[in-house]
């Protein structure tokens, strides 16, 4: 995989504030990511951002960073051999360490 563009990953955290809630991502070749919250407290809320950046670590780990509107910065460690999912999320107040696991949509 040499991309994210144009790719959906859905993650769900095990823990901190999004615990149990499953989330899209579809990022475009514009720059922009969309999310979705398909289940979980908030089902349904969606928003684009932009930029987003994606960085190809190794064959096998991949890092997403963005910062939303609302302030928050959201940044994803893919890790491919097992499907694990690391996270950083913070806004001007908080911040949280993450852990889920994610699968691609397309």
């Amino acid at each position: 995989m040499d991309s994210l563009s144009g790719r959906t990953v859905r993650w769900r955290f095990d823990d901190g504030p999004a615990a149990g809630i499953t989330f899209d991502h579809s990022f475009s070749p514009d720059g922009t990511v969309t999310w979705r919250i398909v289940d979980g407290e908030g089902q349904g809320a969606s928003a684009c951002e932009s930029p987003y950046a994606a960085t190809r670590v190794n064959d096998k780990t991949w890092a997403i960073s963005y910062r939303g509107a609302s302030g928050h910065t959201l940044t994803v460690v893919l890790n491919l051999d097992d499907h694990r999912a690391f996270a950083f999320a913070s806004n001007e107040t908080s911040w949280f360490d993450m852990r889920g696991q994610f699968d691609f949509l397309g």
